[in-house]
């Protein structure tokens, strides 16, 4: 396996996203879940992104756990190396998007990197370096309430410089709009003045594959999926990379469920339009508390209801909703408590003949997969931007969506069912 291009990316669903991305422009792309055992077989591909759940960590797990995955990949050889976190730019002022990348950069000996979370197709952008989410500043957004890391500053500049000890810079719209070798020139003199973090402007998917090509010969780059867009153009120019048809992947047969533990804006709206013409649970972290069998009522529920039309397993909650149980239980328990019984639901799920799943929320994503002890995907069809199905590399044969909070169409869950994931 000549691998091209090595991917890290700090949550699950981010992680298929990126995958996603690869795929459509022609990389034969294998997703890996958890920093991969040594001995572990992989398909042949041309790029390989390992999906960590280190977003939301300790900024110093983050790192090892990040700096692990990239020691795996460098034993594969990859030629390039991309860190991948949410478009959103999900962070604290602690980290964990500026101590990784400050990490990797000194492993890979890069004299700098850049950061671009735009992806236009879901409306993130980013212009004279602040972040928008559609219309809005991104600390105007639903964002600003997240219950894990409130983004609270659009200033990618700012936000960046409180996480890291390198200085940051900026690439601008006009400099972007003059092409590859304006933004090259602008890189060497950014770099010139020991800027090792520069940010990237970018408003359309124009811009994106202006960027990739730019960036053909960094040692890293970090960013949204979008910011891959222009990758594997690259590979293909040089030579390692020939495109072609995706092999068609497995039918997938069995009940489907959806479980939610995402409680982003989009995913309250697509909790809400499910519950109209479905089954559905509220999984409750103050009962989980108290010592209810939560997962064990919710699996009973479940048992008399699978059939044809899928159900619904959520988490998904309001702010008010959220902070309550917070103020209650402590931020990161509450979060626990929940990933954890679902991750509970879902194995016992699939135990019960539960073979298609969608799963929404990047931190109940990784609970899901781990307790399912899938170690790999291979990348289907797209249900939504940034969503597609996947399928495991082993036994049980399962498909699933695991789908970022703040993506898909309020009818995400109930559409998804209906598309084939063949590519």
């Amino acid at each position: 396996m000549a691998l091209l291009l090595g991917c890290v990316a700090d949550d699950f669903t981010g992680a298929t996203d990126l995958a996603s991305t690869l795929v459509k422009a022609g990389m034969r792309t294998v997703q890996l879940l958890g920093v991969p055992r040594r001995e572990l077989v992989v398909p042949d591909c041309d790029a390989i992104v390992i999906a960590l759940k280190s977003r939301s960590n300790a900024a110093e797990e983050a790192v090892m756990m990040s700096l692990a995955a990239l020691d795996w990949l460098r034993e594969k050889g990859a030629r390039q190396y991309y860190f991948k976190y949410c478009s959103t730019f999900d962070s604290t002022d602690k980290g964990n998007i500026g101590p990784v990348a400050d990490a990797m950069i000194d492993v890979l000996g890069a004299d700098f990197t850049v950061f671009n979370p735009a992806f236009p197709t879901n409306k993130r952008t980013v212009f004279k370096g602040h972040l928008f989410v559609g219309d809005e500043l991104l600390s105007d957004s639903g964002m600003r309430n997240h219950p894990l890391t409130p983004m609270t500053d659009s200033s990618l500049v700012r936000v960046l410089e409180r996480q890291s000890r390198f200085k940051s810079g900026l690439v601008e719209f006009a400099t972007i709009e003059r092409g590859a070798a304006a933004v090259r020139e602008a890189f060497e003199r950014l770099s010139k003045q020991g800027i090792r973090h520069i940010i990237l402007d970018s408003v359309t998917d124009e811009h994106l594959i202006t960027l990739g090509e730019a960036c053909a010969d960094l040692k890293l780059i970090t960013g949204g999926s979008g910011m891959a867009m222009g990758l594997p153009a690259n590979f293909a120019g040089s030579g390692g990379l020939e495109i072609g048809d995706m092999q068609p992947l497995p039918a997938v047969t069995g009940s489907t469920a959806v479980l939610s533990g995402s409680c982003s804006l989009a995913t309250q709206g697509q909790v809400d339009y499910m519950r109209q013409n479905h089954d559905a649970f509220q999984v409750d972290p103050v009962a989980i508390a108290k010592g209810r069998d939560v997962a064990g009522e919710a699996l009973d529920w479940a048992r008399t209801r699978l059939g044809e039309k899928p159900i619904l397993i959520y988490s998904t909650a309001d702010a008010n909703q959220v902070g309550a149980a917070q103020e209650q239980l402590g931020r990161e328990h509450a979060g626990a408590l929940v990933e954890e019984t679902l991750g509970k639901v879902a194995k016992e799920l699939v135990t019960i003949g539960v073979r298609r799943l969608i799963v929404a929320g990047g931190e109940t994503a990784g609970a899901v997969v781990s307790s399912l002890g899938v170690e790999g995907l291979n990348i289907g069809r797209e249900i939504d931007p940034g969503v597609p199905w996947t399928f495991s590399i082993g036994e049980p044969n399962l498909a699933l969506a695991l789908k970022s909070g703040n993506f898909g169409t309020p009818d995400f869950f109930v559409k998804a069912f209906s598309v084939d994931g063949n590519t």
